[in-house]
């Protein structure tokens, strides 16, 4: 099927994404009711106690992604990337991560080549376009379309390769941007994000797959997807047509403890609950993925397996 010419409407956005300027007036707004004296000392009193007595962490901010061949495949298609950071601003700093999961499809290597220039370009245009300007003091771009025209620019670099090569190689691609409590997500494909809130899991993006559409027009059951003969029938994907549409997502992390990200080797196989009680198991990260990944192949492993797990910063009582 060819491709969608605009990207479904969503009601899943509970607030307009805050640009760039919109994060840095928050911060220097708190940076001045906690600005030191003029003589740049901070006066403190007698009674004082530093920040670690009064105040521990359940968990940090922390990441890990990891990809299995799986127990079918005999090469690995999938690309995952994570990325935490911090950056130096002026008044206060700014942590930072980018998260990525593209799950490549295309004979002789192909879709191996297509994850990893998509991985690779949205990790460039990110770079390019938010880290280094953000250390400089100097970014205007709002974060929407920067996200958006990085998944696109992978788009392009790969649609180049495979009519150089005359291969028909593509990939799914999910990005997600953290900036403080917030979540820009961009989406091609059937590779998944969802966060973990109070109420459970939620998924945040929209299969570009024909049991997917099936879904959203309310005409198959979730639970029936699983072992629909369409279920891997993709309508979008990245790098087959010249150009894409693509998916963007605002989400507000006042409430979450977890992001996930992960290709349909994992969610095709280990169900949300199972999910759930995984990220239950463990503050770290990487214990998060290894049990993810040993779920989908005791479940039959039928494909590669990509998972990208962060943990959000909360307070000992919040969990």
């Amino acid at each position: 099927m060819t491709p969608d010419e605009t990207a479904p409407a969503t009601d899943e956005t509970p607030t307009e994404p805050m640009s760039l300027a919109d994060i840095e007036a928050a911060r220097r707004q708190q940076a001045q009711l906690t600005s030191p004296e003029e003589d740049g000392t901070r006066q403190i009193g007698q009674d004082y106690q530093p920040a670690l007595t009064l105040r521990r962490s359940a968990q940090g901010f922390a990441a890990a992604a990891l990809r299995d061949i799986g127990r079918v495949r005999e090469s690995n298609q999938d690309c995952a990337l994570a990325m935490i950071m911090t950056l130096p601003r002026e008044g206060s700093d700014v942590p930072v991560g980018l998260f990525i999961v593209a799950d490549g499809m295309g004979g002789h290597h192909g879709g191996e080549v297509a994850s990893r220039l998509a991985v690779q370009t949205v990790l460039t245009s990110v770079l390019e376009r938010l880290v280094l300007p953000l250390i400089e003091d100097g970014l205007n771009d709002a974060l929407q379309p920067l996200m958006i025209e990085a998944v696109q620019e992978a788009n392009a670099a790969i649609w180049r390769e495979s009519q150089a090569l005359g291969s028909d190689m593509g990939t799914t691609c999910t990005a997600a941007l953290v900036i403080g409590h917030g979540l820009y997500v961009a989406h091609v494909g059937d590779s998944r994000c969802y966060v973990y809130e109070p109420g459970g899991l939620r998924q945040l993006t929209t299969d570009h797959s024909t049991v997917g559409r099936l879904i959203a027009l309310g005409q198959l059951d979730p639970d029936e997807a699983r072992d629909h003969p369409l279920r891997n029938q993709l309508y979008r994907t990245v790098g087959q047509q010249p150009q894409i549409a693509v998916d963007f997502v605002y989400h507000q992390l006042n409430n979450c403890s977890h992001i996930v990200l992960c290709s349909d080797g994992l969610w095709s196989l280990v169900d949300e609950r199972a999910i759930e009680q995984a990220l239950q198991h463990s503050p770290w990260p990487q214990d998060v993925c290894r049990e993810l990944i040993a779920l989908a192949n005791l479940a039959g492993g039928d494909d590669n397996i990509s998972a990208v797990v962060v943990s959000l910063p909360l307070d000992e009582g919040q969990r």
